[in-house]
């Protein structure tokens, strides 16, 4: 027993609180994982877009020798929310976007799946889709529970447009870009227009297309995903307690013809930009929303991996007290944009 008292008194002095943090898993960049225990999925609540930042969009997008060259400052062009909020302290920045993809791509035996610091495409406006969360159950990077970035199951601090600030300043999309897609008048009385570009070249859009996929006479449709929760709870050493309930990616599961749309949510079809036919993605209002894997080959101009990194403290950073402060910064839930009932988002404004 004495031994033990002993070996205990050794412990604390010798490891202080700075060697635990220092213990902790390291995530994109080498910053410390956030330990979350959270499991469940909650409402999310939705920062109001009703800010018009100071600076203006820029992107230049040029086609030249079998390549689409796309630069941008990475400032959207529509309202945001409030940034820094008690989910993410970021305040919005330039930044310097090169992205480059092939103008003729293929598609590969086998998918790539979507992985940490990659961005899957960029919008025409110049803000990249990145909907992976760098965060993880008890911050472990090596398992495969990931928490989904708009399951609420932990705060991001998002706004309307399903999109928040990275350490550095770099805003990007989690989810639909409503004030895009209601600047492009996405609706489904027609086909989507191209709202992107992904990193392996194939165009990206947005909830409508022909449902046929082959031409207008059939009329148009809202393409589904094939995924869906999976059965029961969790399972596994690490795994965290509860149903799949959608806090985590690892929670769904696809389902061959379940939907429109296959596991990286694109399809062969034909649209009005590529009447001869095309391999493309869609953006859905269910999981995945934004695609988490390629069908072709991504340019390596899309990984960003030591550039950016998870949400936290870190450069361009403002902690927040939401316990006092300015309307907007209450706790969540409070001052801030609706909830959305099940965490998925919802149609676009019309």
């Amino acid at each position: 027993m004495v031994e033990t008292i002993k070996a205990f008194l050794f412990l604390m002095i010798v490891f202080t609180p700075n060697d635990v943090a220092r213990a902790q898993p390291e995530g994109p960049g080498g910053r410390h994982m956030r330990a979350h225990t959270a499991t469940v999925k909650k409402p999310v609540f939705f920062e109001p877009s009703n800010k018009r930042l100071d600076g203006s969009s820029q992107v230049h997008i040029k086609v030249s020798g079998g390549e689409r060259i796309i630069k941008s400052n990475g400032i959207p062009d529509h309202l945001v929310g409030r940034f820094p909020n008690c989910g993410n302290p970021h305040t919005i920045a330039e930044q310097d976007h090169y992205f480059k993809t092939t103008t003729k791509p293929s598609i590969n035996r086998w998918l790539k799946e979507l992985e940490g610091g990659w961005a899957f495409g960029v919008a025409v406006n110049g803000v990249p889709f990145e909907p992976l969360a760098a965060e993880w159950y008890k911050g472990r990077p090596d398992s495969v529970w990931r928490y989904e970035a708009l399951s609420g199951a932990i705060d991001l601090g998002a706004d309307e447009n399903q999109a928040h600030v990275q350490p550095g300043g770099k805003y990007h999309y989690h989810g639909l870009p409503h004030g895009l897609l209601t600047a492009m008048n996405v609706n489904e009385d027609r086909h989507s227009p191209i709202i992107g570009w992904a990193a392996d070249g194939f165009p990206i859009y947005s909830l409508f297309g022909y449902s046929n996929k082959k031409n207008r006479s059939g009329g148009i449709s809202e393409f589904k995903s094939s995924f869906r929760l999976k059965a029961g709870d969790r399972s596994g050493f690490f795994s965290p307690n509860g149903d799949h309930d959608g806090a985590f990616n690892y929670d769904y599961e696809f389902v061959e013809g379940l939907g429109y749309l296959d596991q990286c949510n694109g399809t062969n079809v034909t649209t009005p930009d590529f009447p001869e036919g095309t391999y493309a993605y869609f953006l859905t209002k269910d999981w995945p929303i934004i695609p988490r894997c390629f069908a072709g080959s991504p340019d390596f101009s899309f990984n960003s991996k030591g550039r950016g990194g998870p949400p936290g403290f870190g450069r361009g950073s403002k902690p927040v007290d939401c316990r006092k402060g300015p309307p907007g910064y209450g706790p969540p839930g409070e001052h801030r944009g609706p909830p959305s009932g099940h965490g998925h988002p919802r149609p676009p404004n019309r």
